[in-house]
């Protein structure tokens, strides 16, 4: 590609560069987008080799052609391939080059997403965890450790890609580098990006190379760099009725650049698709029409909680395909738009964007109590002439309409024009005919959408469909005559040479009007209801329309005769047959080369002999916590990264501490709000503290001052505060917005504790904390814990000066001090799906024949298993699970096919991403002659309370049901 040129120093993007290679596989200039010199319009739906099975892929990807896509993006998880540093895989569910051959098959380009972070709800974002223990490493940015790391990624995936270029051997029409980096806090955009172009560069990649905003920094996402093209990621509310306005800007901005508004990723609603093409999208890219399993331990975590989330195995925003293959209604929706884009073929792909008030506008009554819920914002100017306009219901209620157009006609004349919410009607205007074979001709108008065209010799089909009405006007140069009129009616002005046709929207009923022109040609129009349009089979030489059936699955449960049998295991014992590693100190697994699955920390409590405990303090802890002292449970936890006291009585002086510790996912999201959900955090916990002591601070001497900027003298412990005010903690009232104060207040620690941490219980603001005048950290309220240790002397007075500032109205809470004594005799060990799965084997012998419901008392822990019957659907099953305080690790045919954490009690963090109650078993992973089994790790999770696995329910899939 001819790449166009950014400025070197400004965040302005300079006019581009149109002259582009011809060898490019994708050329882009203003407004346009052409493959192989073809304008193109491109519906680009996510479909991730990843999480389907191989067997499946195929299937999938004839499913998004089939329903109206052309292309696929793909994500290529860098993690995925590199499970150790330096280990790579690409055989098997893994093979890279065998599916994008399959892509090339079936005739679909694609956007390849190498990364190298993907994002995608995925561990990690596809960054590996090994990046994340090695020192003072910088992930996405210049960083020479991090971009050695890339290198190597890129060494093994982008000459792969290369191979799959279009024109080269496969279909990649673009390459995109990175992943929406505007949302990251990336030091230098254009040093990075420009390193990543390089990186692509030398490894052979000839496409053009991309790089998304997501919340639309094109700077911040691009760096603006020479040979990147910026490309946009739009989320919002479908019905914002002010959307197109922020979508033309950048549009706008672009094509000043000479280059095409490229939407990478966008909702799934072809509602939404359509409002986008009418600010001249080129390429649309809803992301996630074709969903998926995240299988093992791959599972995100982010913040679309409160604001933690762990992500379902499920991976499913109810996009055209589901999981298991089966097409929603949405589908439909993909395929119509496909047909009306190859009706108006090169017309529309060269089309450009303008306002929609240049020859349209909506007619208001003035008497009306409320402005019409219906926007006409935006057409699009057909390449050959004529105009489309979007018509588009953004409000709760169907709304009649009248337009009136630029020569002043107003236009429904002699029917209803009708908006429907969450609909975007295409209206022709002015559409000249000649493309379809009836010379001369003009499509006036028609306020139903023109869904198809079939030409052939000596005849013209055109089909309309609308929800309610639909009326066609036709200007031809010479009179017509009418042949058939069959639920259609036609109207003629033989003095301008205009015909009126009007049908009534009946679902089933198919309207015709068949009329001869003068040279002898024959032009059928056809009206459909808009329901009937969805379903409509192409039409053949000589053939009339017909409509199909939408495709129904049976999805009645059937009786599985699933042989249940179940294995108690010890609670505290490591499920691995792995001997424990000593750790000097307790510390995050990834420095111990655990990047998945479980582990267990094993240490002796500390606490002196002659004081109770009070509870326990976890540190830095994520994702999935089981605590236990003696063997007795005291609940599972899941603190973000942050720290958790737990008020327990148990253990003493000398007791067994155990924590059981699973990986649920790194995350995948950026976010300030919790240690464990900032891309570089680490898993696992850092310390385990007895508390012996509980301390409640209280009166607190407070200064009010006016400077947000930290005053030293103030925080030093030798500043004269017997003047200060005394207070509770927050507790002075200030005019000030935000108030901004120092608070101090001191305690003496036990001469037996040698761990501290203040607890800044119930915080709604932001604290800054000094201890003896040294700067320990700050507190938010969603991270309230800070360890002071370091800077505590056993029995010596410690000084606590806060700096706090308060937004009116939010509260300080209380600040409490947990001391005590930190764990000692530390010992690690972990197990992965492989070694999860020994363990189970091992422990079969021990397992008894068992019948749903199974109940564990909390804190328990069992082997599961279950023998499916010799019979199956082809496809496989679709398993439901119901039951309470239960975690489920599913495995099926040596694979983590689920994990699911059934609903109810307080320690069930925010579930999201897909089902939370369901997985897929698919159907080439069964056995043709052999026993299948499903080998479950239940946890019994909620503290004071049993666990119950109710029921497992079985429903078929891909089974069409009876018509």
């Amino acid at each position: 590609m001819g790449f166009i040129t950014f400025g070197t120093t400004s965040r302005r993007i300079n006019r581009m560069n149109m002259d582009l290679k011809t060898e490019a596989a994708m050329q882009l200039s203003s407004s346009q987008l052409r493959i192989g010199g073809q304008a193109e319009i491109i519906l680009c739906a996510s479909l991730f080799y990843f999480r389907n099975p191989r067997a499946h892929w195929r299937e999938r990807l004839e499913q998004v052609k089939a329903f109206g896509y052309n292309a696929i993006d793909v994500y290529f998880p860098w993690n995925y391939h590199e499970l150790e540093e330096g280990s790579w895989d690409f055989a098997g569910e893994r093979d890279v080059e065998a599916f994008l051959q399959l892509a090339a098959e079936v005739g679909l380009w694609v956007v390849a997403r190498p990364g190298p972070y993907i994002c995608s709800e995925w561990d990690g974002g596809a960054l590996p965890a090994y990046l994340f223990a090695k020192p003072d490493i910088v992930i996405r940015s210049t960083d020479p450790i991090y971009l050695k790391a890339v290198e190597n990624w890129f060494d093994q995936i982008l000459p792969i890609l290369a191979k799959y270029e279009q024109g080269r051997g496969g279909s990649i029409i673009c390459v995109q580098l990175e992943n929406e980096l505007d949302f990251y806090d990336c030091p230098d955009p254009k040093s990075y990006i420009t390193a990543l172009r390089d990186m692509a560069l030398h490894r052979g990649i000839k496409a053009p190379m991309i790089a998304c905003a997501g919340q639309g920094g094109l700077y911040e996402a691009s760096g603006l760099v020479e040979g990147v093209v910026p490309t946009c990621n739009f989320y919002p509310n479908d019905k914002d009725p002010e959307f197109e306005h922020k979508v033309t800007a950048y549009e706008q901005r672009l094509s000043d650049s000479g280059l095409p508004l490229l939407v990478t990723e966008t909702n799934r609603s072809h509602f939404l698709l359509r409002r986008l093409f009418s600010c001249g999208a080129k390429l649309l890219g809803p992301y996630l029409q074709v969903s998926g399993t995240n299988f093992g331990f791959t599972n995100g975590t982010n913040n679309w909680g409160d604001p933690l989330a762990l992500m379902a195995s499920d991976y499913d925003f109810h996009g055209m395909v589901s999981p298991e293959g089966h097409i929603r209604k949405e589908a439909y929706e993909g395929r119509l738009l496909r047909r009306l884009l190859t009706a108006y073929g090169s017309s529309i792909a060269e089309a450009v964007s303008a306002p929609a008030s240049d020859i349209a506008a909506l007619i208001v009554d003035p008497a009306a109590s409320a402005a019409p819920s219906t926007i006409v914002k935006r057409q699009l100017l057909l390449g050959k002439g004529g105009h489309l306009l979007f018509v588009a219901g953004v409000g709760e209620k169907e709304e009649s309409l009248r337009l009136q157009l630029a020569d002043g006609s107003v236009i429904p004349q002699a029917s209803t024009l009708v908006s429907v919410p969450a609909k975007c009607s295409i209206i022709p205007v002015e559409v000249p005919l000649d493309s379809w074979g009836v010379n001369g001709g003009t499509l006036r108008y028609a306020t139903a959408e023109l869904t198809d065209a079939h030409s052939e010799t000596g005849r013209t089909v055109i089909v309309f469909h609308s929800m309610h009405e639909g009326e066609i006007a036709v200007r031809l140069q010479a009179p017509a005559a009418l042949i058939e009129e069959a639920g259609m009616t036609a109207a003629a002005n033989i003095d301008d040479g205009e015909y009126l046709f009007t049908f009534r929207a009946q679902p089933g009923a198919i309207a015709v009007c068949t009329v001869e022109l003068a040279d002898g040609h024959v032009l059928e129009l056809v009206g459909l209801a808009s329901a009937d349009a969805l379903l409509m089979n192409a039409i053949g030489e000589g053939e009339v329309v017909t409509i199909g059936r939408e495709i129904a699955y049976d999805l009645e449960p059937r009786d599985a005769a699933v042989s249940w049998s179940l294995s108690q295991v010890a609670p505290t014992a490591p499920i691995t047959a792995e001997a424990a590693t000593p750790l000097a100190a307790p510390d995050f697994l990834e420095r111990s080369g655990i990047y998945r699955g479980y582990a267990w920390y094993e240490a002796v409590s500390a606490a002196p002999a002659d004081q109770p405990v009070r509870g326990y303090l976890i540190e830095k802890a994520s994702d999935i916590l089981s605590l236990y002292a003696d063997g007795e449970y005291l609940g599972t936890h899941t603190p973000g990264g942050a720290s958790r006291f737990i008020p327990s009585g148990a253990g003493e002086a000398g007791s067994k501490l155990t924590v059981r510790t699973e990986i649920w996912g790194h995350t995948n999201f950026d976010d300030a709000r919790l240690p464990g959900l900032r891309l570089n955090s680490m898993k696992g916990l850092t310390g385990l503290t007895a508390v012996t002591g509980v301390k409640k601070l209280t009166n607190w001497w407070v200064l009010r001052v006016h400077s947000r900027t930290i005053q030293p003298e103030l925080t030093a412990p030798d500043y004269n505060d017997q003047e200060w005010a005394i207070v509770t903690f927050g507790g002075w009232l200030s005019p000030d917005h935000p108030s901004a104060e120092y608070f101090r207040n001191s305690f003496t620690p036990s001469s037996e504790a040698d761990s501290w941490t203040l607890h800044f219980n119930g915080i709604q603001s932001l604290a800054q904390v000094f201890v003896n005048g040294a700067s320990v950290g700050s507190v938010h309220p969603f991270d309230p814990y800070l360890n002071i240790s370091e800077h505590v002397r056993s029995g010596e007075a410690v000084q606590i000066t806060v700096f706090l500032e308060r937004v009116l109205g939010l509260g300080a809470g209380e600040v409490i001090v947990y001391e005590g004594s930190a764990a000692r005799s530390w010992r690690l060990s972990a197990s992965e799906e492989a070694g999860l799965l020994s363990h189970a084997e091992a422990s079969r012998q021990a397992a008894a024949p068992s019948a749903l419901p199974v109940t564990l008392a909390a804190g328990s822990v069992a082997w599961l298993y279950g023998t499916l019957p010799e019979t199956c659907s082809a496809n496989g099953w679709r398993v439901y699970v119901k039951g309470s305080h239960m975690k489920l690790t599913v495995f099926f045919g040596g694979t983590i096919v689920g994990r699911l954490w059934t609903e109810g009690g307080k320690s069930r963090p925010a579930m999201s991403g897909g089902s939370q109650e369901s997985f897929f078993l698919p159907g080439p992973w069964f056995a043709a002659d052999g026993e299948n089994e499903l080998v479950i790790l239940l946890e019994a999770i909620e503290h004071g309370a049993s666990a119950e696995l109710a029921s497992v329910t079985f429903v078929p899939v891909g089974l069409r049901k009876k018509q």
